[in-house]
């Protein structure tokens, strides 16, 4: 299991952020870009020691549980779906008396209606349902889905205090580098040259860092910014400079987290 280190982001570090006196430190998010060291252990990547702060406007957690019932169709309503369903609403009544009941209709027959109709009416109001078959069992989830606004307003400089910020995160978000050349045997010829090696051959490019978020006196570790948007439409200054953004973003946990993932998010 990976371990993740619970220290917070140096404030020797360099800091981007919009300029937020007087607001609680508990109520502005940081992010910084982590790695896992040698040791399993996920900690604060030393080449890249920025940290992007920001109040949060929205923010909110998902965790989704997978439960199932394995035995719900295990019943005889999944054989005769129909049947079944006619049996248990009384519907099945009316059709047999169809079939029995006519204007000549013998006094074997009419025996035979009633016995059909008191057989069939202990069906009715009756269920497959049992405890049993509606066990559910754990199945699994998929990692935690973060989706927050972070917010950015300029007093002086709409540079440094919007655009460096949110460029940082959108570095975060996108591949480190993709490769120009999509073609493998052309890179794997160069691997056999010796121009390159077999793993650079074999896949070139590099995907996106991993991040970590705190906020209120919990830091959530290793996270993806699996979506950010950018409103271009933001209020800019007379040099086209953005004075303002909410930047939405949805984050992800790298894994599925269990007890003590969470029992370590708290752990400052």
């Amino acid at each position: 299991m990976n371990r993740t280190s619970s220290q917070p982001p140096s404030l020797e570090g360099q800091s981007l952020s919009s300029l937020w006196d007087g607001l609680s430190p508990h109520l502005i998010a940081s992010f910084y870009e982590i790695k896992k060291n040698d040791d399993g252990v996920w900690s604060r990547a030393k080449a890249d020691p920025v940290t992007v702060l920001a109040p949060l406007s929205e923010a909110s957690m998902e965790i989704s549980l997978s439960w199932q019932s394995p035995f719900e169709h295990a019943g005889p309503e999944s054989r005769a779906p129909t049947l079944l369903a006619m049996l248990q609403s009384g519907a099945l009544m009316p059709l047999i008396d169809a079939f029995l009941k006519g204007d000549d209709a013998s006094s074997m027959a009419t025996q035979a209606q009633q016995r059909s109709n008191d057989f069939i009416r202990q069906f009715e109001g009756r269920t497959g349902i049992t405890k049993l078959n509606s066990t559910q069992v754990f199945n699994g989830m998929p990692p935690v889905k973060f989706q927050v606004t972070a917010l950015f307003r300029a007093w002086s400089d709409p540079f440094a205090e919007v655009e460096a910020p949110f460029n940082k995160l959108m570095e975060w978000a996108l591949p480190v580098k993709l490769s120009p050349d999509g073609s493998v045997l052309a890179r794997s010829a160069q691997a056999v040259k010796g121009n390159t090696g077999f793993i650079d051959a074999l896949v070139p490019s590099i995907a996106p860092t991993t991040v970590a978020m705190k906020y209120k006196n919990r830091i959530y570790s290793p996270l993806v910014i699996e979506a950010i948007n950018d409103p271009i439409a933001s209020p800019i200054d007379r040099n086209g400079r953005y004075v303002e953004k909410a930047v939405t973003m949805t984050l992800a946990t790298l894994t599925a987290i269990d007890r003590d993932d969470w029992v370590k998010y708290g752990s400052l």
